[in-house]
């Protein structure tokens, strides 16, 4: 990995030096290695940047607005470059103007009011999932943006929740199921939240001890005793429909409890529990510290489904509009960084000290670039073990619905479409993707499969019904 004092020696850094007062750089959206802020006219006859000194905010934005552009019409780096050696900036930028309304691209992106709440507090888990909310802090997106926030390492998710609803948080990681329960009474005070981004896709496993090496088929798992962080979490419905496929009742044939994420590792050492789906670095901790071994990630039940996420109550939102901006811009701006892969080890560098994960830094560097040791003596390399997608799909939200109504959280009818909607931020994210480097996707409902079983959001009551396990008193 490049660090920042072998800088100059790297043929592509994709980072610069840093400090307290100055951010990392992220690259580009124009595929070069500089903040989108320190966008830089490319000369194509020079063959290199054109640095620009000082440019008014129009100036950075109509380049930003144009780089993103091209680069997403032409994604790959060589096309690209021979495209801009031939034709020309001037030529390149008004072809696309003809095609595009940059103008209004650009205008959406100078959107800047004054900031009505300066000073927040954001509420978090110490998971790799967290990585872009963590990871803004050290890297200065948040100082970019005119904020001042203090992050708030929290024990557990019930209290995260418990400080969203007493308003001691601004804004907080949340488990993406939280936000839909707490809209809807479950499990505490009905009270309108939001879930602005998803903060990572895949990213957990499902870890045994050591003892049950030979125990491999699910089936066989009858009587475990498993953890999962909370009631409403994709940890706990993805182990569930897991176990369900197998023909393990998760309700009657083995034991699933609530445990913290930092607790999992010592309650399966102590003999507490036989396994747990749950948020990394644990999965990879118990791995390091030989009492477990990862039996399967999620990504092999649902490829590319949401964990965590990022959001904040309505009500903040409507007081707040500008600083939920910034806000919003400073969480996807590490988003972005976090998807490239060619960063994970520094992110990883970055987000394991004390005041973040207090993880060892191979911990997490195995979970975040999918080079890892599964405690069953392979090394794997899967570099999707992890990633940081933000699209808030109201597919998904319908999809976590329907595995509520399975196992009984929730009675009754139930109005997917709408409460989706209301919850799931999918208008704002595309927004303010677009703005910083994101190329964001068409549509709401994308259809996907789980664990080889398609779902589809236009008929989720179907979909439901077509199950053989559910919860007894709605079989």
């Amino acid at each position: 990995m490049t660090t920042p004092t072998d800088k100059a020696t790297s043929p592509s850094p994709s980072y610069d030096a840093y400090d307290a007062d100055r951010p990392l750089l992220m690259r580009c959206a124009c595929g070069e290695d500089h903040a989108p802020d320190q966008h830089a006219l490319f000369t194509p006859s020079a063959g290199k940047e054109l640095a620009v000194a000082r440019q008014s905010e129009e100036e950075l934005s109509r380049d930003f607005v144009e780089a993103t552009l091209v680069k997403a019409i032409f994604p790959h780096d060589g096309v690209r470059r021979r495209f801009l050696k031939a034709v020309g900036a001037g030529t390149a930028r008004a072809a696309i103007a003809s095609l595009l309304p940059v103008g209004a691209l650009q205008a959406m992106a100078q959107e800047r009011g004054p900031l009505e709440k300066k000073d927040l507090k954001i509420g978090f888990i110490a998971i790799t999932c967290a990585s872009p909310l963590i990871m803004a802090d050290p890297l200065g997106f948040y100082r970019k943006e005119g904020l001042n926030v203090q992050l708030n390492k929290t024990a557990g998710w019930a209290l995260i929740r418990d400080k969203m609803l007493n308003k001691e948080y601004d804004a907080s990681h949340f488990l993406s199921p939280m936000p839909l329960a707490i809209s809807m009474g479950m499990g505490s005070n009905r009270s309108a939240m939001k879930v602005a981004s998803i903060q990572n896709t895949n990213g957990q496993a499902i870890t045994l001890h050591v003892k049950h090496k030979d125990k491999r088929d699910p089936k066989q798992w009858k009587g475990f005793k498993f953890a999962v962080p909370f009631e409403y979490s994709m940890h706990n419905f993805l182990l569930r429909y897991y176990l369900a496929e197998h023909g393990v009742n998760p309700d009657t044939d083995v034991q699933i409890r609530v445990t913290p994420p930092p607790e999992m590792v010592a309650n399966l050492r102590a003999g507490n529990i036989d396994g747990f789906l749950g948020p990394d670095p644990f999965n990879q901790r118990a791995v390091y510290d030989e009492v477990g071994f990862i039996h399967i990630l999620s990504k092999e039940i649902w490829d590319g489904h949401p964990c965590c996420a990022f959001g904040m109550s309505e009500a903040f939102i409507q007081q707040n509009p500008n600083t939920f901006a910034a806000l919003y811009r400073a969480v996807l701006t590490a988003s972005y960084m976090a998807n490239q892969t060619k960063d994970r080890a520094l992110i990883a560098k970055v987000i394991s000290p004390t005041q973040y994960l207090n993880q060892p830094e191979t911990v997490v560097a195995q979970v975040l670039t999918g080079k890892f040791a599964d405690g069953l003596g392979n090394i794997r390399d899967v570099p999707d073990r992890a990633t940081f997608d933000p699209m808030p799909w109201q597919s998904m939200a319908v999809w976590m619905l329907t595995q509520m109504k399975r196992w009984g959280y929730v009675k009754g009818e139930v109005d997917y479409r709408t409460i989706a909607e209301q919850v799931f931020l999918l208008t704002d994210a595309k927004k303010y993707m677009s703005q910083v480097g994101f190329r964001p996707p068409e549509g709401a409902y994308r259809k996907f499969k789980v664990m080889g079983k398609e779902f589809d959001p236009a008929r989720p009551d179907e979909y439901l019904n077509s199950f053989a396990i559910q919860k007894a008193a709605a079989a």
